[in-house]
């Protein structure tokens, strides 16, 4: 058990890995059009994992409330969206594409706050892992072993463009190769710190699962509409990134269908 729980939760870090490795086999920078892709992809795997691996599970665990199923889910999930807008408004960061960075105002350079951005985002990410994990861990029946795999290995898919977005900027900016995958690697960091640290206080977690699911879920929403939307939606091509947010979107949907 204890070492499928430790491969589940490292699974979405190892994604965030192998894209920021991508700075030593790609010769040339990401041009708008794959950013966008990627970005939109990213985006729709997201969206169906709050939903289908999140809210949908937080309702049926809160069923014993009848028509009051959804108020567990509408809390947490708004607790979510206030935690994330805390966050970005008390740590200085800077999104792809951007020259003006948000926050408090800060001396930190360009590149430290890219990582910084992505890592606010890995934040909520490492927490859905952590709780579904938990209450896998914890014996309830309605949640298995598999959609926590799915989980896990839905959000090291959509890890994978990410770690190569945050990488191969970092490149262009004249870091090395080295530095610049090191940079990818840490801004994922934080999702199996915050898996395990979750799963620790799993005892304490369970009792309020239905909140801490939805929770994760409107965390994770927050990222999609205020950074990947608008992202993968300005300029030129954004179709590119909706047809990829559809191919993400449903990526997850099959995968928590079939595994869960």
């Amino acid at each position: 058990m204890e070492i499928d729980l430790l491969t589940g939760i490292f699974i979405p870090f190892v994604g965030t890995s192998l894209g920021a490795a991508c700075v030593f086999i790609m010769k040339n920078q990401l041009n708008s059009i794959v950013q966008k892709a990627l970005t939109g992809f990213a985006a729709g795997v997201m969206v169906a994992a709050s939903i289908w691996s999140l809210l949908i599970p937080a309702m049926n665990q809160a069923e014993g409330m009848g028509r009051l199923a959804f108020l567990p889910a509408v809390i947490g999930f708004w607790l979510g969206i206030l935690f994330l807008l805390l966050l970005d408004h008390v740590i200085p960061h800077l999104h792809m594409n951007s020259e003006k960075a948000e926050g408090p105002q800060t001396k930190l350079k360009k590149t430290t706050m890219l990582v910084l951005a992505v890592t606010l985002h890995n934040i909520p990410e490492g927490m859905a892992v952590g709780v579904v994990f938990a209450g896998w861990m914890m014996g309830n029946e309605k949640i298995t072993m598999m959609s926590a795999l799915a989980l896990a290995l839905g959000i090291a898919i959509q890890n994978l463009p990410e770690g190569a977005i945050i990488s191969m900027p970092l490149r262009e900016e004249g870091m090395s190769k080295g530095k610049a995958f090191l940079y990818g690697v840490l801004s994922g960091i934080v999702e199996p710190i915050g898996a395990l640290l979750t799963v620790a206080a799993a005892g304490v977690i369970v009792p309020v699962l239905p909140y801490l699911l939805s929770f994760a879920a409107g965390a994770m929403m927050y990222v999609v509409v205020e950074e990947l939307i608008p992202e993968m939606s300005e300029g030129n091509h954004s179709n590119i990134g909706t047809i990829l947010f559809a191919a993400g979107f449903t990526v997850m949907m099959m995968l928590d269908v079939a595994l869960g």
